[in-house]
């Protein structure tokens, strides 16, 4: 999200969290011309600080680390999400610069890319894959695999998550939509911590339409 009014109405749903996302080929890209106080409502809160509110959320791909630090202090930042091909170092390395001098307690999660179709073998060695991140990342998420980096509307099996046994939790994405409540009910997984919801969504990109996420958030 991007527009100041939709992120403070968005908020006042109760959501737990509001993604930015600072990559420059998103059509949802936040440029830094946008200043702090003029994106970010004084109303969203820092809850790591406030223990309340609405955590912020900055979406990066395969970002120069200085460039993602100056973002996390500017937005004050709580979670970084690592949308590309980023090392468990480079995620170290973050950490040990941010925290604690300069946002204290920050989350990283690291998004992990399954493929749409059920390619149980695939959706292993990408579990595989992300078994090296558990000593450096908060959490996981799990992603429709698309050219874009996200944000294309589409589903992957989400039954191939049987077959994830590992320690980090994980936020399920990948073109979750205003029908798929009763299907989210029926979901289950003892690492799953939440659902993130975008394009399908959305009136146009980086804006929500507030009264369907009203809607579907009473469904759940």
């Amino acid at each position: 999200m991007r527009d100041g009014d939709n992120i403070r109405e968005v908020a006042a749903l109760g959501v737990d969290y509001i993604g930015m996302i600072f990559y420059p080929k998103s059509p949802r890209f936040v440029n830094m011309i946008s200043t702090h106080a003029g994106i970010i409502p004084d109303k969203v809160s820092t809850p790591q600080h406030n223990h309340e509110g609405t955590a912020l959320v900055g979406v990066f791909v395969d970002e120069m680390p200085q460039n993602i630090i100056t973002r996390v202090v500017n937005f004050k930042l709580d979670v970084i999400q690592l949308h590309g091909n980023e090392s468990p170092t480079l995620i170290r390395n973050l950490r040990a610069t941010i925290d604690p001098d300069l946002r204290p307690g920050i989350q990283i999660w690291k998004t992990i890319a399954l493929p749409a179709s059920s390619d149980r073998d695939a959706c292993r060695q990408a579990f595989a894959d992300a078994r090296q991140y558990e000593s450096c990342a908060d959490a996981l998420l799990f992603d429709t695999s698309t050219p874009t980096k996200g944000g294309s509307g589409q589903h992957f099996d989400w039954s191939v998550l049987g077959d994830y046994d590992g320690a980090l939790p994980f936020m399920l994405s990948g073109g979750i939509g205003p029908d798929d409540a009763a299907l989210l009910c029926a979901f289950s997984h003892p690492k799953c911590m939440g659902i993130d919801l975008n394009s399908r969504f959305e009136t146009a990109p980086g804006m929500k339409d507030v009264q369907k996420i009203k809607s579907f958030l009473e469904q759940l």
